[in-house]
């Protein structure tokens, strides 16, 4: 009985390191988030009726830009060519939002900053957490920080202030 356990044990814990991302994954899911955010931002800055939703915008055009320049030279360095097309999910959701217009645009791009900026924060503890290479691992310790402010901002643009406040007080 023991023996099974053990062997249990052991075939869960491949099952676990397996269903982890790896590096490769890892960049290229960032770098296609990075790349969606830029193009929402500019729609944003553009198409935003709050001046609140157009600085949002201007700021993730600026910083995810930046982040996307480090994640291309992290790549690079791996010899690991990144996606150059939206997935169906990036390109419907920024189609979405091109339809959108008013106000239901800025609701609609809150909400997308709100959801987007939540993976992209359990994405990049996941790899601090677990990843294999330390380049990746730094990489995401790097951007962590401003992922998180962008979340909270998001929090506090949608009146989600407990969100806001509890992104503060972790």
């Amino acid at each position: 009985m023991r023996v099974l356990a053990s062997i249990l044990a052991v075939i869960l814990t491949l099952i676990a390191f397996t269903a982890l991302p790896d590096d490769s994954t890892f960049l290229k899911t960032l770098a296609e988030g990075g790349r969606a955010e830029v193009e929402a931002g500019e729609l944003a800055a553009n198409k935003g009726t709050n001046d609140a939703v157009r600085k949002f915008g201007m700021m993730m055009v600026k910083d995810h830009g930046a982040a996307n320049d480090k994640i291309e030279g992290v790549a690079k360095a791996k010899g690991l060519a990144l996606p150059t097309a939206f997935s169906r999910e990036k390109s419907d959701m920024l189609n979405q939002l091109r339809s959108q217009e008013g106000p239901r645009f800025d609701q609609e791009y809150l909400a997308h900053m709100v959801s987007s900026h939540e993976k992209t924060v359990e994405l990049l503890k996941s790899e601090i957490a677990s990843g294999k290479a330390s380049d990746t691992k730094a990489l995401a310790q790097e951007l962590l920080p401003t992922v998180q402010a962008h979340l909270k901002e998001a929090y506090r643009l949608t009146g989600q202030h407990d969100k806001a406040a509890a992104l503060t007080e972790g």
